[in-house]
């Protein structure tokens, strides 16, 4: 039985997405920037998935910028922001490192998070003035699954730095969240297609109209001058197939794979002595109260384990999971997201992501529960 629960990471490329992408991958492959009927075709595509991609994050077509994925399309907000002469940055704790890295390469101030990886409104508001230029807050965090409540943010943004633009890193939101409506508030919008259904290496950042921002890289003139370089036509096709795809299910998929978590996430803390759930607080029933999180995120934390040599073991009982970030594997350093939301260097080596997606059933979680507790049971001996 094999059991894939680290979509986090990356998910299935869907079927309709695939479909779409072939023609461009054979014999539409024109280069949009051109001028024939072949390079026509192609550009026609590049400005329907545009048009949809934009329905589907609730902005203006002309404020869709295409780009290689969530790194760059974060490393193009975080950077040309700063480049177009906005003034300091300000990001949270627990920022993917495509929005860490680059503020700490600005000199940026970075904002504490309370205990379930929230941003700390008061200590935000205390960084916050006329001298910063642009505020980056995840709209969902990769690893613990925590939602920020970015309209909170939005309106202290725009009382106390009111020239600055707002960021949110969307990555792990998309499918999840109404991502249309939760970052209305944000001038900047990042989003990468193989974390709902697309194909690996294409992403977008939403500009909104008005928002000052440098190109990163330079060459030709595409996407407004904003990201140069020959557009991967089947990688946009795809990922504004898969978004729609997302986009239309997503209340279906919210309670389904919700259901799914919550009975592995139950299952696990009935079943391993010593686990603790992160980002969950107990609810006014006892219960587990899991709605600052996204519905697919189950990470946990488990006494006495290490969590390398767990993941090894689950590996070879057939599940796919991981440490945390996809990039940071093999990493030394415990997770930074954790160490910011207050675990210690031990605890955060003891945990482990689970990451559920539009495919998990109920059998993958069935295998999960079988063969956590004796794979515990293994290592604590």
């Amino acid at each position: 039985m094999e059991a894939y629960l680290d979509h986090a990471a990356t998910t299935p490329l869907r079927p309709e997405a695939l479909s779409a992408m072939l023609p461009y991958l054979t014999e539409h492959f024109g280069n949009p920037s051109g001028a024939h009927g072949v390079a026509r075709r192609a550009r026609h595509a590049v400005d329907d998935a545009r048009d949809e991609v934009a329905a589907c994050l609730g902005c203006e077509p002309g404020e869709v910028v295409f780009t290689a994925g969530g790194t760059e399309s974060d490393n193009l907000a975080v950077l040309g922001a700063h480049a177009a002469g906005r003034g300091t940055v300000v990001c949270t704790a627990v920022e993917h490192h495509a929005v860490g890295r680059p503020c700490a390469a600005l000199g940026g101030t970075v904002v504490s998070v309370v205990p379930s990886g929230v941003v700390d409104l008061e200590a935000l508001a205390r960084v916050l003035g006329p001298e910063v230029g642009l505020v980056s807050v995840m709209s969902a965090n990769n690893e613990v699954g925590t939602v920020q409540p970015l309209a909170e943010v939005g309106a202290l943004v725009r009382r106390r730095s009111p020239h600055a633009l707002l960021h949110t890193d969307a990555v792990a939101a998309v499918g999840w969240l109404d991502v249309a409506g939760e970052t209305a508030v944000a001038d900047l919008v990042s989003i990468s297609a193989h974390k709902f259904g697309g194909p690996k290496g294409v992403g977008a950042l939403v500009v909104r109209s008005g928002a000052a921002l440098a190109p990163v890289l330079h060459g030709g003139g595409q996407e407004r001058d904003r990201r140069p370089g020959t557009h991967d036509v089947a990688g946009v096709v795809g990922m504004a197939v898969a978004l729609r795809s997302a986009t239309d299910g997503r209340e279906h998929a919210v309670r389904r794979v919700g259901a799914l978590r919550d009975r592995l996430a139950d299952g696990l803390a009935a079943s391993v002595a010593g686990l603790r759930e992160t980002a969950s607080h107990p609810g006014p029933d006892g219960r587990p109260d899991r709605s600052g999180k996204v519905a697919a995120s189950c990470h946990v934390c488990i006494d006495d384990v290490d969590q390398e040599e767990l993941l090894v073991l689950l590996d070879d009982a057939g599940v796919s999971a991981s440490a945390g970030a996809a990039c940071a594997s093999g990493a030394v350093e415990p997770s930074h997201v954790l160490r910011a939301m207050g675990l210690s260097r031990r605890q955060a080596t003891t945990a482990v992501r689970f990451s559920l997606g539009y495919t998990s059933t109920s059998a993958e979680v069935d295998h999960v529960l079988a063969v956590m507790p004796k794979i515990v049971e293994r290592l604590r001996h």
